[in-house]
């Protein structure tokens, strides 16, 4: 009888453990989550007003990496989420083409870079959120910003560049 006490036990036990362990890993699956860019219109000209998200060490970072994404996203994967009105489409359909130019859209994405030129902020209303790190006490901003792209001129771009073909 003491023999199936214990095993009882024992088996309590591990499940117990095992499910706190289930709870810890889902708490850092959700700091992990990733946001994907998100239609919300086309102007007449062909600009694209898109929620973007970013994630950095403060607001500024985050926004600067929010706004890296939304070119990021209508150069090589084309807006798909939210409304239909936006080209799905990618400006680079070649595949690898990130790999294949590399020099040139590091060059083209670094702080500061040209980048810059083809997007502006919708409004000024950030939405954000602040995750925070357990293990290493080091707190990260994510945060959505509503921002234009300038896909023509973008697209004018490349093609100057030599990176798409008319």
């Amino acid at each position: 009888m003491r023999k199936y006490i214990y095993i009882a036990l024992i088996s309590a036990s591990v499940v117990t453990l095992n499910g706190c362990k289930v709870l810890s890993n889902q708490e850092k699956t959700a700091g992990n989550y990733t946001y994907k860019t998100e239609c919300l219109g086309v102007e007449g000209d062909g600009t694209q007003t898109v929620k973007a998200w970013g994630k950095g060490r403060n607001n500024f970072d985050a926004y600067a990496q929010a706004r890296k994404n939304a070119v990021n996203d209508v150069i090589f994967k084309g807006i798909s989420d939210g409304t239909s009105e936006c080209d799905m489409r990618p400006l680079v359909p070649e595949v690898n083409a990130r790999q294949k130019y590399e020099d040139y859209f590091n060059n083209f994405f670094k702080d500061g870079g040209e980048y810059r030129k083809y997007v502006s902020m919708k409004d000024e209303q950030l939405e954000h959120r602040i995750d925070r790190e357990k293990k290493e006490g080091i707190g990260t901003v994510t945060l959505s910003a509503v921002i234009v792209v300038k896909r023509p001129q973008l697209k004018a771009k490349l093609i100057a560049d030599g990176i798409l073909q008319r």
